[in-house]
């Protein structure tokens, strides 16, 4: 467990500027979301519970590495086919993206707060 926290938070910083560079961008309404327009998305919302003191250092780190071992597992996906995704792997992003953002829900709403 202590390699995957490792890993990922090393992905997370090679991946921070660039998502940071990035601007959210809203699909058409009959077009989901992408897997990185959601990562995204999720990124932001860490972002904002930090500046709002709704996330603790630990929930902070824990949903980092859940959505970098997302976006790290959907690069192994498309490395293994030509850079597209089965429908089971979408299915199994799609999953694991819906687990972590009921998690930063769960967290931002649970009136913990970081320490001073």
């Amino acid at each position: 467990m202590r390699r995957n926290i490792v890993g990922a938070l090393i992905g997370i910083t090679m991946t921070a500027s660039t998502a940071l560079a990035q601007t959210r961008a809203n699909p058409p309404a009959d077009k989901p979301m992408t897997i990185n327009q959601r990562l995204e998305n999720q990124h932001d919302r860490i972002v904002d519970g930090t500046k709002d003191d709704q996330l603790t250092k630990a929930e902070r780190t824990t949903l980092r590495a859940d959505d970098a071992a997302i976006r790290a597992q959907e690069k192994v996906y498309r490395r293994a086919n030509d850079g597209k995704l089965t429908k089971a792997e979408r299915k199994q992003l799609t999953h694991e993206l819906n687990r972590t953002s009921r998690q930063i829900y769960r967290d931002r709403h649970n009136n913990r707060t970081p320490k001073p």
